[in-house]
């Protein structure tokens, strides 16, 4: 019988296939997972193994292994469903985002409704070249990132009127808590006495109770508009204008505190510090807030990009990220990360803050959002938020309805005796949600998204009758007293003048683009940072309106999609893990890290045991464990690793025998930051336990146990799991991330909890650690999705081939630069660190210099010096087809060929490709050419990729940044010299 198709024999084989395989096309998994068939075996006939789960017995210690067959009747969390196509889960994250009822967002509480500018949401929230973008520790392939980022710092300076700003914090919460640390550091009175605005958020007030807690610092309540109380304080947080929406003249209380020795925060908004004098200009010494309003969907709570401003000798203080210019190797002005040896892996123990805290995508959104409308844009938004403020308080005093204050800026506090609860209801009646302070005031919060018909709306629903907004708005004085209102310029540089129209930015952003090294242009080869693939189809849900516009303080009846991404996703990470519980709300890895410890602290003094405060960290650990140990008002005590790169049992028996019954942890990363599975874990956990400690294990290297391993189920007691490495939510250019903790039963009661919302978190919990309920729950639906498509079996062959891809890398490469640290049988896990030291006695040449030689070679440089100095650590991914893995491998062993003939003596030790690496397009068509390589092998080294990637800089010199630091865009005098 013949067909359409011809004769039986001369089918394809897709005419015989099953109706479901045709519906289904290629699995989701095999897209994800780079290589095919053909590859992957080639990669294990380089290792020595005939399958993968040949690897996996040999690699992975058996003592930690868990049958996948087992988990289907495990009580533990609920599984993962089995794989679903692209189109089927977008279809069910529709869907779930439909079930959301998205109301006119007028809560306010530092949450308010903003218009993202399209140019910026596609071509930067959406354009993979920013949000798969590492940390820009390698600045000369990162300038595009860090000059966003000097804008933001530029941005947040200017409203403020502060001096130096840093690259973004997690959010405005975190951002006090931080700048109240910071001014503890900076403490010349000794008090521990910080004292706190009644009017400040109350979000932001139970994040400082959560921190000063565990730090021994007294937190005190304090009318800000009385006399300040007579004991000694450090330091004063102010709100202006306050939660109530009170604007008040703060200069007399700074001037006080000032007087007592006491240093001054404000937690300012940036938009109302387009119209109101800033924190600077009234003697602060520190500015907190957020970036949300400048253009960032609300998201059920984040991500967000909060900032912290300081004045002039404050800097060297300053947690996190700090962007400054400097000069390259010819003169130019180039960007770089400022003041690096704040960084823990540096500091360790004595590290001040975690470096981790930033938000990098969102204060490039937030920037671009200033650069699009420019100072006189920002003016006129201010300007319209307040006058719908205003009209709308006229209005209601119209109506005979009692406004409390009468000096604000966006937010109107209304009194209705008794009637709180039924306004709020009148006004969700007509489509708009404000806030119940409590049974007698209402607040509601105008954005530049309030409309006249939404002034309608209120008057109607608060019993103010119909008013003519026009007349009312002709006759209304504004809010702002003229004492308070600013006179001073900001936003004056170029940057925030040239972009007027889209054409103009869409080049600005693209050329920034362009300066960068990102995921979607090479592989980044980063050791314990999973720089995986984002797939666009998890990528795509985040801006559906029914995720991105809800307020993160709606009564929950209002997001039950969201809550069930929220449910799914802690109920697939709890049967993933082996844990009894997760909490999704800290907001970053160190959030994850600081809840899980204190969890632990809590655990210990629940039991009456507080003196149990010491936490053990092996040399290897990853930096920021020392300073969430810290954070968590944990003593630090280090125990050596062996020569293979374990924990050394006999001296973490020794240290545990020291601190006696003062152990409250140990934090360890399993697999090892060494990139090895430790095949005696299980004792060490035993160990901790026996002593009365809890382990507490490193959750950034999940990416090699998911699938095979659950660190609950051999001996851990809690984890943070980094939902932006293992679980595909992008890294963003070093923000945004999520950090959740899976904890053991006995822990799950101090999971983080949140005044706003109760259902987040238990009782007895730690207090909140984010600002928000939820964290940054507008990109959950990124790692919903990721396990939805993957499946669990998906999910475990991506480990599989991670360590496939691990051990091919270090077998290809070992003979040109040896393998620090293997584990039984030779193997490692999902990264090998390579051991650049003796290369380096030989020839002088450093691991900066193959660093930055990679560049040339169109490759991001592997994670340097750590957790080894002299090394470099490698880490391929799963989703890294054998073609780019050998591009890189390739690129390797050619910077090795070009050392030797440094060896040799061919190339001088002072004038040869690697020492002057990163070469510029510019450097090699200069007219004097004279040194002893050319300008075919600086620029076009063998081994590079088919197309050219160049550097837009040379190499950066660091120090003389430093030295003299500029953190923000020269002002106008400085470019006009």
């Amino acid at each position: 019988m013949t067909t359409p198709h011809g004769s039986p024999s001369s089918r394809s084989p897709w005419d015989a296939a099953p109706l479901a395989a045709l519906e289904h096309g290629v699995p989701f998994a095999d897209r994800h997972i780079g290589p095919d068939a053909r590859g992957l075996a080639r990669m294990l006939s380089t290792i020595g193994v005939g399958s993968l789960e040949e690897l996996a017995d040999t690699a992975m210690p058996s003592s930690i292994r868990s049958d996948p067959a087992d988990w289907s009747d495990d009580a533990t969390g609920a599984a993962p469903p089995p794989p679903a196509t692209e189109a089927q889960v977008l279809d069910e994250l529709r869907a779930l985002a439909a079930r959301n009822t998205t109301l006119e967002p007028m809560l306010g509480l530092g949450y308010h409704g903003t218009i993202t500018p399209a140019v910026i949401r596609r071509n930067v929230l959406e354009d993979p070249a920013w949000y798969t973008a590492y940390t820009p520790y390698q600045p000369e392939i990162s300038q595009g990132r860090l000059e966003a980022l000097l804008n933001f710092q530029t941005m947040v300076c200017d409203l403020t009127g502060l001096d130096v700003a840093g690259a973004s914090m997690l959010d405005e919460s975190t951002a006090a808590a931080e700048a109240m640390l910071l001014l503890r550091r900076a403490d010349r009175t000794k008090s521990s006495r910080f004292l706190v605005d009644a009017d400040t958020l109350p979000q932001t007030i139970a994040v400082l109770r959560t921190r000063a807690d565990a730090l021994g610092i007294e937190l005190a309540i304090v009318d800000a508009s009385a006399d300040l109380p007579t004991d000694d304080f450090f330091g004063l947080l102010l709100a202006a204008p306050g939660a109530s929406g009170a604007l008040r003249d703060h200069r007399a209380v700074v001037e006080a505190a000032h007087a007592r020795g006491a240093a001054v925060v404000v937690a300012c908004d940036l938009l109302a510090a387009a119209l109101v004098t800033p924190p600077g200009e009234i003697g602060a010494d520190v500015a907190v807030g957020s970036t949300q309003r400048f253009g960032v969907p609300l998201g059920f709570g984040g991500p967000h990009a909060g900032f912290l401003a300081v004045r002039q000798g404050l800097a060297r203080q300053l947690p996190g990220r700090l962007v400054g210019t400097s000069i390259d190797a010819d003169g130019d002005p180039a960007h770089r990360l400022a003041l690096q040896t704040r960084e823990q892996h540096i500091r360790r123990d004595k590290a001040t803050s975690n470096i981790c805290t930033a938000q990098v995508l969102l204060a490039v959104m937030a920037a671009m959002y200033a650069v699009h409308h420019g100072p006189s844009g920002i003016h006129a938004i201010a300007r319209r938020t307040h006058r719908m403020a205003a009209v709308l308080a006229a209005g209601l005093v119209k109506g005979g309805v009692e406004v409390v204050h009468r000096e604000f800026f966006d937010t109107v506090l209304v009194r209705v005796p008794g009637g709180a609860a039924g306004a709020v209801a009148a006004c969700r009646g007509e489509g708009i949600l404000v806030r119940e302070v409590d049974a007698d005031h209402v607040g509601i919060s105008c954005s530049e998204r309030t409309t006249r018909e939404h002034l309608r709306a209120l008057w109607r629903a608060l019993g103010a009758g119909e008013v003519d907004a026009e007349d009312l708005d002709a006759g209304t004085a504004d809010a702002v007293p003229a004492a308070l209102g600013r006179t001073s310029a900001y936003l004056t540089h170029p940057v925030f003048h040239r972009y007027r129209s889209e054409t103009s930015l869409l080049r600005y952003l693209r050329e920034l683009s362009d300066k960068d090294v990102a995921l979607d242009r090479s592989m980044i080869p980063l050791g314990s940072c999973t720089m995986k693939l984002n797939a666009t189809a998890e990528m795509e849900p985040i801006t559906d309106p029914g995720f991105g516009n809800l307020h993160p303080f709606a009564p929950e009846s209002d997001a039950p999609g969201m809550l069930q991404v929220i449910r799914d996703l802690e109920d697939w990470l709890v049967h993933l893990t082996g844990y009894h519980a997760v909490s999704l709300q800290p907001n970053a890895g160190s959030q994850g890290e600081l809840a899980g410890l204190l969890a632990i602290r809590a655990y210990h003094r629940s039991r009456g045991d507080e003196h149990r405060d010491v936490c053990i960290i092996p040399s290897s650990a990853h930096g920021t464990n020392a300073a969430s140990a810290i954070s968590a008002g944990m003593r630090v005590k280090v125990v050596k690793t062996t020569e293979r790169g374990d924990v050394d049992l006999e001296d973490l028996e020794k240290v545990i025998g020291e601190v006696g019954e003062a152990l409250s942890a140990i934090m360890i990363t399993y697999p090892s930051t060494h990139g090895v599975y430790e095949p005696r874990v299980r004792k060490v956990c035993r160990l901790v336990h026996e002593a009365g400690g809890q382990v507490y294990v490193d959750g950034a290297n999940l990416n090699a146990l998911v699938g095979l391993a659950r660190p609950g189920r051999f001996g851990a007691d809690v984890s943070h799991l980094n939902l932006h490495k293992t679980f595909c939510i992008p890294h963003g250019g070093g923000g945004p991330g999520v950090g959740p903790i899976g904890v053991a039963e006995h822990l799950a009661p101090f999971l983080p909890n949140h005044p706003a919302q109760p259902s987040a978190g238990p009782d007895a919990g730690v207090g909140p650690v984010a600002g928000a309920p939820w964290g940054s729950a507008s990109i959950l639906p990124i790692s919903w999705a990721y396990v939805r498509l993957m499946g669990v079996d998906g999910l475990r062959r991506a480990t599989l081939t991670a360590v496939a891809a691990a051990n091919y890398v270090a077998k290809r490469l070992d003979e040109h630069f040896p393998v620090l640290y293997t584990g039984p049988g030779g193997y490692v896990a999902h990264e090998c660190i390579l051991d650049l030291r003796p290369l380096t006695k030989a020839s002088g040449i450093t691991v900066d210099d193959v660093a930055k030689r990679l560049s040339d070679y169109g490759f991001h440089a592997p994670t340097m010096s750590f957790p080894v100095a002299g090394t470099l650590m490698v880490e391929p991914t799963e989703s890294e087809d054998l073609d780019e893995i050998d591009r890189f491998c390739d690129a390797m062993i050619a910077i090795r060929r070009e050392v030797a003939r440094v060896e040799s003596g061919e190339w001088p030790a002072d004038d040869n490709p690697l020492v002057h690496a990163p070469f510029t397009a510019k450097s090699v068509l200069t007219d004097a050419w004279e040194h002893a390589y050319t300008r075919e092998e600086a620029a076009f080294p063998a081994g590079g990729r088919p197309v050219k990637i160049w550097p837009p800089v040379r190499r950066i010199d660091a120090a003389h940044g430093d030295r003299h630091l500029v953190c923000s865009c020269p002002p106008l005098e400085e470019l006009a010299d």
